[in-house]
């Protein structure tokens, strides 16, 4: 049953995405920007802010962020600068945080989502440069340790519009605009290393009324957890509504292990960070020659890549979504395509059993990239023909594919080798239906005493005595014959 609240509240939700950007170095130092290094072993003066040091702008960072401002449609503005936001957090050594605020480089663009209704825009205010924070370890009873390793990383923080009224619609932009980015080159976007992380800013109000008193939900790092987290944040407000209570502007987290959103502290106001020009590091040019160079060195983005896999290699709509949703398994299927007979019978392969393979071997929750998939293209493509072609039986295929998936062997040799290719011998065949027959006598006189559906039990029979090795049609054919030749002799 609906609550009332449900019919009651319109949910208007819009969504900060801070994506880390995938340079050398970091932001403003010469150091590594690298995941996954011991703690505290890629810093020094600049990123700890030891007093006296200076920034030094690290020009890839801004070329990377303009490239992210074309592929989401924005405009991007010749001259930015940057700015102070002043507050003090234990992973921020510095007490303030090098940021675009007066001035960003990209802003006014959008991006497109599918939904039931066909396709909605979500349009982008801005995209803005800045500087990553450290990161608080919780991994020791009763200790809190900080990494300062991430200190200085460069970031983009995308600010949409409040655009979205369901969850689904939300994870649905941030796949979109994960497929885009790292289309782009801009980011890797592993939600899992935290390349990309979403704030959400949700608000309740009666249809057609103003807009409610927003909260905002920090740094959810998988799909799940940002639908989940509007869900559980939309019943806690829509209770203090429906009590007569009031909204209180608040930051939150979410409690994955309970559900729920916790108040973490009181929503801070854009006075209270008291930005003012970053006094190190003057305004910064991007002349339209280099902007225009940036442009067009965009590579193909998912929806026109989308298109080009309907088009080039016969797929449906929904399989060449799924397939150019990331950009390391679009260049995955294009590679092995190149070798394939059949472009939907390895399209189905790669959706189907091989992601069926990778997530029985995964632990929960893992986020694939461009090292997930073990299988060469070419030896996919391989496997894809046999099956096609009708020389191995789906059966058979998966064993074939388990193996690749732990061997370096190639799947015809593989399947010569282990008798595995699909027998058609008809003399063969015809051997084992009658022998599945004799062996099955109980079966057998169910069939002609007028048990019909007995056929398809004695066709497995069969099926089993090759090894489940035989044509399908062939045997079932066999089988058959077999059984209406002996009925016409017991009349």
């Amino acid at each position: 049953m609906t609550k009332p609240s449900e019919k009651r509240y319109e949910m208007v939700v819009g969504l900060e995405t801070h994506v880390e950007l995938k340079t050398r170095t970091k932001a403003f130092c010469g150091c590594e920007n690298r995941y996954g290094a011991p703690p505290n072993t890629l810093v020094c003066p600049v990123c700890l802010g030891l007093p006296g040091t200076l920034p030094v702008l690290n020009r890839r960072a801004m070329e990377l962020a303009a490239l992210a401002g074309f592929a989401l449609n924005c405009r991007v503005n010749p001259v930015s600068s940057f700015d102070r936001k002043n507050f003090f957090y234990p992973d921020l050594p510095k007490a303030y945080q090098i940021t675009q605020f007066f001035h960003p480089l990209c802003e006014a663009g959008f991006v497109e989502i599918p939904v039931k209704e066909g396709v909605k825009r979500i349009g982008i205010t801005r995209i803005h440069v800045e500087e990553d924070a450290g990161k608080l370890l919780h991994d020791r009873p009763g200790v809190t340790a900080i990494d300062l390793n991430r200190c200085g990383v460069p970031l983009i923080e995308i600010v949409t519009e409040p655009d979205f009224r369901a969850p689904e619609e939300a994870s649905a932009y941030l796949k979109k605009l994960r497929a885009i980015l790292s289309a782009a080159g801009v980011s890797d976007c592993r939600m899992n290393e935290g390349s990309l992380r979403c704030d959400v800013n949700l608000s309740l109000r009666r249809p057609g009324q103003p807009m409610g008193i927003r909260t905002e939900m920090k740094n959810l790092n998988s799909f799940q957890s940002v639908e989940r987290a509007i869900r559980a944040e939309y019943a806690r407000q829509a209770a203090i509504l429906d009590a007569g209570g009031a909204v209180l502007q608040e930051t939150l987290r979410f409690d994955q292990r309970t559900g729920k959103t916790i108040v973490m502290r009181r929503k801070e106001s854009t006075g209270d960070y008291r930005y003012f020009p970053e006094p190190d590091l003057p305004p910064v040019a991007l002349p339209a020659e280099e902007l225009e160079r940036l442009r067009a060195s965009l590579p193909m983005l998912p929806d026109e890549k989308c298109a080009l896999f309907q088009q080039k290699y016969g797929l449906s709509r929904k399989a060449a979504e799924l397939l150019t949703e990331e950009a390391w398994l679009a260049a995955y299927y294009e590679q092995a395509a190149v070798h394939a007979r059949s472009c939907t019978a390895l399209a189905n392969l790669l959706l189907g059993e091989v992601f069926a393979q990778l997530t029985l071997r995964e632990p929960p929750g893992t986020e694939r990239n461009e090292t997930s998939l073990p299988i060469p293209p070419d030896r996919l493509a391989a496997l894809s023909n046999l099956l096609s072609e009708g020389r191995v039986n789906s059966s058979t295929g998966k064993k074939i594919l388990a193996v690749l998936f732990d061997e370096d062997v190639e799947p015809e040799a593989y399947a010569r080798e282990h008798g595995l290719f699909l027998l058609t011998d008809e003399s063969v065949l015809r051997q084992a239906a009658a022998q599945a027959l004799q062996e099955n006598p109980a079966l057998t006189e169910g069939y002609l005493r007028g048990k019909l559906t007995v056929e398809k039990a004695l066709m497995g029979k069969a099926m089993a005595l090759t090894g489940g090795r035989a044509d399908p049609e062939v045997l079932s054919r066999l089988v058959h014959e077999a059984l209406t030749a002996l009925a016409a002799f017991q009349k």
